[in-house]
């Protein structure tokens, strides 16, 4: 296995205390006396990824002070991170109930394994054992946040598969269902970390729109993976138009060509994205004009953007400087990630 970037590498360290402190907490969220449930949760814990979530809410308690007197983060903090890795769970199952899938990150979905009935209910699950995190910690405004995340990202998805049915989506579009479906979750465990260290209302929106930002910049890189940029793993190449999502890429591409070829794309997405030819050529048309060079732009602007915020966010003394360093690393790994 290849090992991690140095930056991601400062932050496992920065974080160490934190997420083994917080694995064994997220562990006990979601034990139950339910074999069949028991056995589904312990699937699911087998193949927890770098949970990152996690880290961004640590590292914006961190850089607003929220951090004992053992330098680790405060209880609110690890509060934050459960709600939002459970709610993250919980959209993970529920999405691949809604796209059919088979896999999850390589490995075989939940609703692949125990049918949807089981999978929907597993997602229901864990958002309920999410709000109860809250409800018992009493933090409400935690709840708060992450209940506008939920309700943006459901947004999110049904304004996709609204729009999707014409693919006639603008960037415009384009943008407004990402933010929603996407980075709605990223600037949630932004703003939580905020909160839960005691920042006032500003600074947690400010933080929101940071979060933001990296998440819109996060969907953009996976525009970009999909194509063929990187080491995609568990998802093959070509995968957004066999499922006939409008990508930036694809959205520019189709914005930049002749009224013929924007008519024959559009029937290949449509009618033919079953066929491995159809897709190959759709591809050939993104990788040869102007879609992939306008996505990685943006990707860019977009990051700026949220180093911007990040650098006018924070107080001077050393935990926060450290804590905004981490913070910057996290954000460049998230955005620069091979896979």
């Amino acid at each position: 296995m290849a090992e991690p970037p140095a930056g991601i590498r400062h932050v496992q360290a920065l974080l160490k205390a934190d997420m083994a402190a917080f694995k064994p907490k997220f562990r006990q969220a979601v034990t139950t006396d339910v074999a069949l449930l028991d056995t589904v949760m312990r699937y699911i814990l087998r193949q927890k990824g770098k949970q990152m979530r996690p880290m961004f809410v640590f590292l914006s308690a961190r850089l607003h002070g929220g951090v004992d007197e053992h330098g680790q983060a405060i209880d609110r903090a690890h509060t934050a991170a459960a709600l939002i890795e459970l709610l993250h769970t919980a959209t993970l199952v529920h999405d691949d109930v809604v796209d059919e899938s088979p896999l999850r990150r390589g490995v075989f979905s939940i609703q692949a394994l125990w049918k949807k009935k089981v999978a929907v209910l597993v997602g229901d699950y864990l958002l309920s054992r999410g709000l109860l995190a809250a409800v018992d910690a009493e933090a409400y405004d935690l709840l708060k946040i992450t209940s506008r995340a939920v309700r943006e990202m459901s947004e999110g998805e049904l304004l996709q598969i609204e729009k999707a049915r014409r693919l006639d989506i603008t960037e415009e579009v384009y943008f407004d269902i990402i933010r929603r479906k996407t980075a709605s979750l990223l600037a949630a465990c932004c703003a939580c970390g905020a909160a839960a260290a005691g920042a006032d209302q500003k600074t947690v929106d400010r933080m929101w729109g940071l979060g933001e930002r990296v998440g819109l910049a996060f969907q953009i890189q996976d525009d970009l993976l999909d194509l063929g940029e990187g080491d995609r793993t568990g998802k093959p190449t070509g995968q957004d138009i066999r499922e006939r999502k409008m990508t930036l890429p694809l959205i520019h591409t189709l914005a930049k060509a002749t009224p013929s070829e924007r008519r024959r794309l559009i029937r290949l997405v449509k009618h033919h994205s079953d066929d491995p030819k159809a897709v190959q050529e759709v591809m050939d048309a993104i990788l040869q004009g102007p879609g992939m060079d306008r996505a990685r732009d943006e990707m860019r602007r977009l990051k700026e953007e949220s180093l911007a915020l990040l650098d006018e966010l924070g107080g001077s003394e050393a935990v926060s400087q450290e804590a905004r360093a981490a913070l910057r690393d996290l954000i460049e790994y998230t955005i620069r990630r091979v896979k």
